[in-house]
């Protein structure tokens, strides 16, 4: 075996260097660096400028896919001409007077290092004019030189030949296609969030993408098309200073990628690692593989909660309380979730025009614009009156299934008595569907004929579909998936009811620990009893286990540790205990759950169309495999062509 190289080390009679400022034009370059990445950055930081004016028209003019050439139009304030060349300086700006205002930023920019970064690694020019002045002015940032232009009050910066003075770092750029496209997505992004200014954006010399300053709603169907608006729920909570809000893609749209996932903190466009672990929670058991969901999320925070100042291209935040945000953001985007299609009368999925027009989601969103914020403890003027009021509601009382619900009085409920709720060997009765329970809850009042979303059932296929008639056309079951979200919603519904229950280890279980665990075990353990661990570093590298969740008693329990351990030192929340019970509970349900080939009568067919009804989440499996489908009366006309 080859002896592994000893890495190159200076030599010991090496000269010390000397420490030594370093030159102007060297710290623009480093600064340059961090902050302009490629033309959308560019177009990004300029675009921040715009609105930090008070603009109300943007337009963004490129060549080459901004390589070329970058302009950026306003109609702002302007810039008075004595203090054109102090905005060309770095940490020079208008936002920001003293550590009080950087603690509680509600501008874009802040820095003061965007115009100095970019001029430091291309040919910029500004031309601006504030109102009332008699002409405008133009600043050359290479030359330092001032001159008279001819423009209307705003602000236009051009910047060409970006990384000219660095090709090595130009080299590194894509095709003009492939930035063209990021530079689109950069001014998309501040779209979204501020539907009261018109966006245009020319490539070319010709006009590729323009939004008109409207409503909320509006530019939302413009940006992200209405195919997104109509298969998605609004979304909202409200808890002390912080209030989300937005919209959350239905998990049958969910896509391969994740390049509709929008996240907004005091309207600035953000990516959290934290927020989105939360969000992707909410979706837990309901999507299918790896699909990703579609989300646009606004959270308004007091700005002292929040710091913004981490990273030079302020794409990423710091709250003070973590664990607050994941939590709330999973429980708004569940709870907007939690209702299914046949719940919300969103019949037809995927529809576009039909579902925009409904009342449900004619005003369902709204961007964070400043002045369609709601007061503190209102919703927002656009929010669908008829989402969730209050989260984290109780799930509705079901009938059916095997077996129906059963009351819980105990302070705590073990695996014994989640298996005594639902017995997989107990075989499923003919009739009725309902098998018989220790606390059967009586059923509810039939709906009138004609008000059953799922229709009344018609026939059954092969012993795997219902087929059922409703007033939009056909509508097709899988019974069996059906059928185990029914009753996987319902363990999980008596489970959420009780504490987690301990089970002591006769003999404490030790492992090897890293710095990061020992730490998180020694912070979280409060946390960590909650959750049924009774976790505690036994020396400086080791962890000992004292008692674990009853109802994991079959499980590696070391693994468990360790996965709780990385969520709470990563999101400070974990729901790795509640995943794994949650698999448990979707075993039992799978096993339990009518199975192919079983002939059910009309009774029992139409028994479990009410059971879907009434059950959250019954759109998919535990799986996140779809459980009924929807055929219109005009999908069976094109089948056999009727009316051409």
């Amino acid at each position: 075996m080859s002896e592994m190289p000893s890495p190159t080390l200076p030599a010991p009679d090496a000269p010390r260097r000397a420490i030594r400022e370093l030159p102007d034009e060297l710290i623009s370059q480093i600064a340059a660096g961090e902050v302009v990445e490629r033309p959308a950055s560019v177009v990004r930081e300029l675009v921040d400028n715009a609105l930090d004016a008070g603009a109300t028209q943007v337009n963004v003019k490129l060549m080459a896919g901004g390589v070329r050439a970058i302009v950026v139009e306003d109609d702002g304030l302007g810039i008075p001409p004595e203090e054109l060349p102090l905005a060309l300086k770095r940490h020079a700006t208008s936002k920001i007077r003293s550590l009080e205002e950087l603690e509680s930023v509600a501008t874009m920019g802040f820095r003061g290092e965007a115009l100095a970064a970019i001029s430091s690694v291309a040919e910029m020019a500004i031309a601006t004019r504030c109102e009332g002045a008699p002409h405008a002015h133009r600043l050359e940032a290479r030359s330092g030189e001032l001159k008279i232009a001819a423009r209307s009050r705003g602000t236009s910066v051009e910047v060409r030949e970006l990384f000219f003075s660095t090709p090595a770092r130009r080299k590194f750029l894509k095709t003009d296609a492939t930035e063209l496209a990021h530079c689109l997505e950069s001014v998309r992004r501040h779209a979204l969030a501020r539907p009261d200014v018109g966006f245009a954006v020319w490539h070319e010399g010709k006009l590729v993408e323009q939004w008109r300053a409207g409503s909320a709603e509006q530019r939302l169907l413009d940006v992200l098309g209405e195919d997104f608006f109509g298969s998605s729920r609004a979304v909202y909570a409200e808890a002390g200073p912080l209030r989300i809000y937005g919209r959350a893609g239905l998990p049958e749209a969910a896509r391969s990628r994740s390049d509709m996932q929008y996240v907004y903190v005091n309207g600035r466009y953000v990516r959290d690692k934290l927020i989105a672990h939360g969000i992707r929670s909410a979706y837990e058991d309901q999507l299918h593989g790896s699909r990703q969901p579609s989300y646009v999320l606004f959270i308004d925070i007091a700005p002292d909660r929040v710091d913004v100042n981490v990273h030079p291209t302020k794409i990423e935040v710091r709250f003070r309380d973590g664990r607050e945000i994941h939590q709330q953001v999973r429980y708004a985007v569940q709870d907007a979730l939690a209702l299914s299609r046949a719940q919300t009368g969103e019949m037809a999925a995927g529809a576009t025009a039909e579902a925009i027009n409904s009342p449900q989601a004619a005003a369902a969103f709204a961007a964070a614009v400043p002045g369609e914020r709601p007061a503190p403890g209102q919703p927002p003027a656009w929010f669908n009156a008829s989402a969730p009021a209050e989260p984290r509601a109780e799930a509705p009382r079901l009938y059916g299934g095997t077996p129906s619900w059963r009351s819980n009085t105990q302070s705590s409920l073990g695996l014994g008595e989640v298996q005594a709720l639902y017995a997989p060997e107990r075989p499923i009765p003919a009739a009725p569907w309902a098998a018989t329970a220790p606390a059967p809850q009586p059923a509810p009042a039939p709906l009138p004929e004609g008000d059953w979303p799922l229709g009344r059932a018609i026939a059954q296929i092969q012993g795997v579909y219902v087929l059922a008639e409703n007033a939009q056309g056909l509508v097709i079951v899988d019974m069996h998936a059906a059928h185990e979200r029914v009753v996987y919603e319902r363990l999980k519904a008596a489970l959420g009811e009780a504490r987690i229950e301990t089970q002591p280890l006769l003999i404490p279980v030790t492992f090897a620990a890293t710095p990061t665990e020992i730490a998180t075990a020694e912070a979280q353990a409060e946390t960590l009893q909650k959750l049924g661990l009774d976790l505690s570093p036994l020396s400086a590298q080791v962890l000992a286990l004292r008692s674990r969740p009853a109802l994991l008693s079959g499980g590696d329990v070391v693994e468990l540790a360790r996965g709780v351990l990385a969520e709470l030192a990563q999101f400070d929340a974990s729901h790795a205990i509640e995943r794994a019970q949650h698999e448990i509970l979707a075993t039992m349900a799978c096993h339990g759950a009518v199975r192919a080939n079983r002939q059910l009568t009309l009774d029992e067919m139409n028994a479990l169309l009410r059971d879907m009804e009434r059950t959250e989440r019954a759109d998919q499996c535990n799986h996140g495999r779809p459980t009924w489908r929807q055929l219109t009366l005009r999908e069976l006309d094109a089948l056999f062509l009727r009316g051409r």
